[in-house]
């Protein structure tokens, strides 16, 4: 009799597993940006955690887990860790990765053709906007540098750059914002005076530094901060070969200031994309961030939040977690009309759908509806050095 009743009891315990909702979270945990992507991580488990706090998934409360793996910020780990999401846990959908190579790639080679939705937290690529060929399984939540790229042209402009050099990491997030930079620049009238590749992790730049030094005291960096970015950067102070330094977001952290200080820092301003504070969304994001310790202003901290919210309440909007009809639900309660949901609505949100209402999210990072590319809108911050730290003021 008791082992009868161990058995059974194994057996719910197995069947409860099965029933709780699975799904991906490759981030960069490891490679050349571990400082930016530990709070988009935090930001992630945060979601989770409210949606679990606030009765779970579909009627019987199934559990809503994240499973982690590390895609490094490299395209060979993405697909290495996102064929194990798929293949040996099962997940329903995928929530990640951080970078652009890495997301193109496990998309590519593993979750487009296994039928499994991508949710990138901050993927930015313009490239992933064509990628798909009409599958719709590929979205993200942060704005494609297509927009960002134009952005930093016109504040590169603003600041009084009639000319400047442009250095940039041999890798898809890279080279793509670099290209849209560049064009954007030139239509506004301004001169790239040189243009030219760099290959990450090198130990030095100096050679580098003086091919395109001597023609512009302005700098367009783009790169990692931790695959040599700070090294390029370092080598162009030493020597004195700029002036004047701007970016993109994989430049913006407190690494920068760690290493090369602020002092040195005067002159550089770097983009990303950010949130607009003022807004009833950003309001209740903040209250729930501040609660939990987690920074809600850095850099796709709220995309992080915003993707695995979503994508939670696409599956509740479903019914089940079959990978079928996630796209579909995805764009139903991020772009749809329905009632707003605000950040940490999980209960309000789950009564209407359970009624058969609509809902209409929206996010913290700002407005989630999809275009026909699974991409979104968004607003970028321009961050400079302030009494020795980063401070962020909104330009779009």
């Amino acid at each position: 009799m008791k082992n009868t009743l161990m058995a059974t009891a194994a057996t719910l315990l197995a069947t409860s597993a099965m029933a709780d909702v699975n799904i991906g979270n490759p981030m960069a945990m490891t490679g050349p940006i571990p400082d930016l992507n530990a709070p988009i991580a935090a930001a992630v488990d945060l979601a989770a955690a409210n949606v679990n706090a606030q009765g779970g998934m579909f009627a019987d409360g199934e559990a809503f887990n994240v499973i982690r793996a590390d895609s490094a910020c490299d395209p060979v780990a993405a697909v290495d860790a996102v064929t194990k999401l798929i293949n040996v846990n099962g997940v329903s959908a995928i929530v990640g990765p951080v970078c652009s190579g890495a997301t193109i790639a496990q998309a590519e080679s593993v979750s487009m053709p296994a039928g499994v939705v991508t949710l990138s937290v901050s993927a930015s690529s313009p490239a992933i906007t064509s990628m798909e060929d009409g599958t719709d399984l590929v979205f993200r939540a942060a704005a494609s540098d297509a927009y960002q790229g134009v952005a930093l042209a016109e504040l590169a402009i603003a600041n009084g750059m009639s000319d400047i050099a442009v250095s940039y990491a041999n890798d898809d997030y890279n080279a793509a914002i670099a290209a849209v930079f560049v064009e954007a620049f030139e239509g506004m009238g301004g001169t790239i005076s040189a243009n030219e590749a760099h290959e990450p992790n090198k130990a030095s730049y100096r050679s580098e530094v003086a091919t395109i030094g001597a023609s512009s005291e302005n700098l367009a960096l783009f790169s990692y901060y931790g695959s040599g970015g700070i090294t390029l950067m370092r080598n162009a102070l030493e020597t004195g070969a700029f002036a004047n330094f701007i970016g993109a977001d994989g430049m913006l952290s407190d690494e920068l200031i760690e290493q090369l200080g602020a002092e040195n820092l005067m002159t550089s301003t770097f983009t990303t994309s950010a949130s607009d504070s003022s807004t009833p969304s950003f309001a209740a994001w903040q209250a729930i961030a501040d609660e939990a310790g987690v920074p809600a202003a850095d850099p796709f901290v709220a995309n992080g939040y915003d993707a695995t919210f979503m994508m939670a309440l696409a599956i509740e909007h479903a019914g089940s977690d079959d990978r079928e009809a996630i796209a579909e639900s995805l764009r139903a309660i991020a772009s749809g009309p329905g009632e707003v949901i605000l950040p940490g609505q999980w209960a309000e949100a789950k009564a209407i759908l359970a009624a058969g209402g609509d809902i209409n999210y929206e996010g913290a990072a700002g407005n989630q509806d999809f275009d026909e590319n699974g991409d979104v809108a968004g607003n970028f911050s321009k961050s400079t050095i302030v009494d020795g730290a980063w401070a962020a003021e909104l330009i779009q």
